[in-house]
């Protein structure tokens, strides 16, 4: 029981990344991109010498001169995807007291998952048929079939100029490149046996290849990008996490994953692809998701002065 504890807490450490993007950046250089946006809205990437020597939070956002063309697009890409990949494995380190009611919620469920998983494992009756529908289901979050799909997004934002299809299909891909990189490490660390395995099902490290889900991790990335791009509808979000949480029910039905397998993966996957959106969105695109600015007037009497304060804050 000490070692699936030990690969909770790692795992648990790698899930609260929705705090990180605000430590990414204070509210001075919220304004500060805000005020640029105006200059930059519907031009490509600054000239090499008019760049910032040092690295600046708007050099990591997509704008619409970057993802129109594919080289500029292509470079933003991986250094945006190493960037993702620092952010996520140096996050333990990162932990604020905000983060703890995540990271111990997220934390005990697994663990309470992990302790029941073989008896949740035969809640369904398992048969045949069962796991052929499952499997057959679960295609539909495979990379292959996520691939088009994001590619699908891009293709249709370039050819009809919509900028919020455009943002999906790179971020999109973004997420998912980032959240395949994550689960291809934590799988053999974990080497936990699926529970189709005629022995030991369940064990971790025991070069498996259950823990976490990567159909799940892969496929709530995505329908985090979609759900937060286009957050100002009611429809699209709830049709994206439909279809995460069928395929993440088909991998328990096929007998691929246990429910905890699942559970983290689609919670990693969640909230990769929010960090993603977050913290590479294109502002302009997003008004709902700008600064909004509260004013509370000061008064002193002693010296008969008055003013107004201003502060700036995220939505």
């Amino acid at each position: 029981m000490v070692q699936p504890l030990l690969l909770m807490v790692l795992t648990a450490a790698l899930v609260p990344l929705q705090a990180q993007n605000f430590a990414l950046r204070g509210y001075t250089s919220e304004l500060t991109e805000v005020m640029t946006l105006v200059e930059r809205e519907g031009n490509s990437t600054p000239a090499p010498d008019s760049m910032p020597t040092a690295q600046d939070s708007r050099d990591s956002v997509f704008y619409p001169g970057d993802t129109e063309r594919a080289k500029p697009l292509l470079r933003k890409l991986v250094i945006n995807i190493l960037l993702d990949q620092k952010q996520i494995w140096t996050s333990p380190f990162h932990m604020h007291a905000g983060d703890a009611p995540w990271w111990i919620g997220f934390g005990g469920a697994t663990a309470a998952l992990i302790a029941t998983d073989h008896r949740t494992s035969t809640l369904l009756e398992n048969s045949k048929a069962q796991v052929k529908w499952g499997n057959n289901i679960s295609k539909i979050g495979a990379t292959y079939t996520l691939i088009p799909l994001v590619a699908g997004f891009y293709g249709f934002g370039v050819f009809t100029d919509d900028p919020k299809a455009r943002e999906v299909g790179v971020l999109g891909a973004e997420a998912m490149v980032d959240s395949l990189i994550v689960v291809s490490i934590l799988k053999p660390i974990a080497g936990r046996m699926r529970p189709n395995a005629a022995t030991e099902n369940g064990s971790f490290f025991d070069r498996g290849a259950s823990f976490p889900s990567g159909h799940a991790i892969e496929v709530w990335s995505l329908a985090s990008v979609i759900s937060y791009e286009y957050g100002h509808t009611k429809v699209v979000p709830i049709v994206a996490c439909a279809l995460a949480g069928v395929v993440s029910a088909s991998r328990f039905a096929a007998r691929q994953h246990f429910a905890s397998d699942i559970v983290a993966g689609g919670a990693m996957g969640w909230f990769i692809g929010r960090y993603v959106w977050k913290t590479h969105q294109d502002h302009a695109l997003h008004p709902h998701e700008g600064l909004k600015a509260h004013f509370m007037p000061q008064f002193q009497p002693s010296s008969r002065t008055y003013a107004l304060a201003v502060t700036i804050a995220r939505n």
